[in-house]
């Protein structure tokens, strides 16, 4: 066990758990640094006793940012949004909230520091999450040079937000969007194994100052990925086609209709369409799990049916056809 002590922004939530969880085994001491510790009191189980502390920090307040980095000997930053919320904006949670904790991770001695962006991050791009994503890089860069990036693909896990999210569409509409024909290419990738990558990226002396974009071992198109929760949910569904043309502005009066209803998330934002117009893989020449020495990556069948079988028409106790 290494006993440093590692603050990660963000711990509480999808990927945070993982990470959490992965620090733990590898012997940290880990600090989460949260905006409710009310809510992340689960986390403690994480870890031995005592490994696991819970603070307040918001990675828009500095000062709450400072006490989190207290004695830390490495950084890791996971705050990022999918969907504007209250005061929760790309620029403010993304680009802003990163520039806070890498320089002030750099005044309090911090040794290494991960940050978490996405395939697609673009200082050029139209849309505001992938924008964001490259501000927060270039931000992490300026006050932190060694510090590592992390650009994983979609996520898969049993708290996801992608098949989950069209699993549960599924149980309330006759049709799925086929949005922009369906070609857009992704390469799904299991939250576990870029929580080991995380841990990875910390004590690979190799990786500091570089940037690794992580995938899944199978592309997919955006319609092969909902023919396949179809088929493991056995709710077939026609295919409703949606041009990007028609689906972006569908996408923008859907994210302005659920602001006035902040406890859900619209289905689909304008910004997100933006994102689907480009492929979501790893780039041919980019460095991937293998130069951080994390291998047998987990594939999607051997790890989504394990949770949407609750989606199922009678669950459990469901046998999808050709089962």
């Amino acid at each position: 066990m290494s006993g440093e002590l590692v603050t990660v922004f963000g711990g509480s939530g999808f990927l945070g758990r993982y990470v959490v969880r992965e620090l733990c085994r590898a012997g940290y001491r880990v600090r989460v640094a949260v905006r409710f510790p009310h809510l992340a009191g689960d986390m403690r189980v994480g870890g031995a006793v005592g490994q696991v502390q819970i603070v307040q920090a918001n990675v828009r307040n500095r000062p709450s940012v400072e006490r989190a980095l207290e004695d830390a000997w490495g950084v890791v930053n996971l705050v990022g949004i999918l969907v504007e919320k209250g005061q929760q904006s790309f620029e403010g949670t993304q680009a802003l909230g990163a520039k806070n904790v890498a320089e002030l991770a750099a005044a309090a001695g911090v040794q290494k520091f991960v940050q978490m962006s996405a395939i697609g991050a673009d200082d050029d791009s139209d849309a505001r999450y992938a924008k964001t994503k490259a501000q927060a890089e270039d931000a992490v860069r300026k006050y932190m040079p060694n510090a590592v990036v992390l650009r994983p693909s979609i996520l898969f896990g049993t708290e996801d937000e992608f098949f989950n999210r069209f699993a549960e569409m599924s149980r309330f509409t006759p049709f799925m969007p086929d949005i922009g024909g369906g070609k857009t290419k992704f390469q799904p990738v299991y939250v576990g194994d870029v929580a080991k990558a995380v841990t990875a990226s910390l004590e690979n002396d190799a990786a500091a100052g570089e940037t690794f974009e992580l995938g899944g071992p199978e592309v997919l198109t955006y319609r092969e990925v909902l023919d396949y929760i179809l088929k493991e949910i056995d709710r077939p569904r026609w295919f409703l086609p949606l041009p990007f043309f028609i689906a972006q502005p569908l996408g923008y009066v859907m994210g302005g209709l659920f602001k006035l209803w902040p406890f859900h998330e619209p289905p689909l934002t304008g910004d997100q369409v933006r994102m689907l117009r480009s492929d979501n893989v790893v780039s041919p020449d980019a460095k991937g799990f293998e130069a951080l020495g994390v291998s047998d990556l987990e594939t999607i069948e051997a790890i989504v049916p394990t949770y949407l079988w609750r989606y199922r028409p009678q669950g459990q106790f469901h046998e999808p056809k050709g089962a």
